[in-house]
């Protein structure tokens, strides 16, 4: 399945790509702020996840990730992105950072059950690559981490890795299944945040 999985972080790339521009724009920063919050946000969890794996990181080895990171923000620039009224933007900034965070929970649970990790494993590292990059940004621009105060954001990560452990489990993990998990996941977060569903809170 290795194209499959290339397949699924470059949209895991484009769509944290945008997002971390969208996040910039909104802070205000400069042009290297925006390169900067861009690349941690789409390449960042990526490189903790290969770290883990004690492998070289992806985007440190092959061409595709930091071309794909570059041609987005190009693209944003050009269409004009930052120049959308407020509303729209908080929009395609929820809606590409839903389809990061699903694409880069399956590109690293996939990793995870390829290297034999257990449920847990494969929770873990799936998390990892969906919301490190993320919160890695959060902090170098000074905000709390959108994983903790966004509901149905993180449990959206573990909920794919469940689910696609289950899957590998009565081995019928394939194409099919994936993307139907990938559809399954991206409509749940979106419906959740329209609908501002809440995980319960301890009071």
């Amino acid at each position: 399945m290795p194209e499959f999985f290339i397949v699924a972080d470059i949209i895991g790339i484009i769509a944290f790509s945008i997002s971390g521009f969208l996040i910039a724009i909104k802070n205000d920063l400069d042009i290297l702020g925006i390169l900067i919050a861009s690349a941690l946000t789409a390449l960042g969890g990526g490189i903790i996840r290969d770290a883990i794996l004690s492998s070289a990181p992806f985007a440190f080895t092959s061409l595709y990730p930091a071309m794909t990171l570059l041609t987005t923000i190009l693209i944003a620039y050009i269409f004009k992105l930052y120049k959308k009224p407020s509303l729209e933007r908080k929009w395609m900034f929820v809606v590409s950072d839903t389809i990061g965070l699903v694409a880069f929970s399956i590109t690293g649970a996939i990793l995870a059950i390829n290297a034999e990790y257990n449920f847990f494993g494969i929770v873990i590292l799936s998390f990892i690559t969906a919301v490190g990059g993320g919160v890695t940004r959060d902090i170098m621009i000074n905000e709390v981490p959108t994983v903790l105060i966004s509901d149905f954001y993180g449990s959206i990560a573990v909920m794919v890795a469940l689910m696609l452990g289950v899957v590998e489990l009565f081995d019928m993990l394939n194409e099919i299944s994936i993307i139907s998990i990938a559809i399954f996941s991206i409509t749940l977060r979106i419906v959740a945040y329209k609908k501002e569903w809440h995980l319960p809170k301890l009071s």
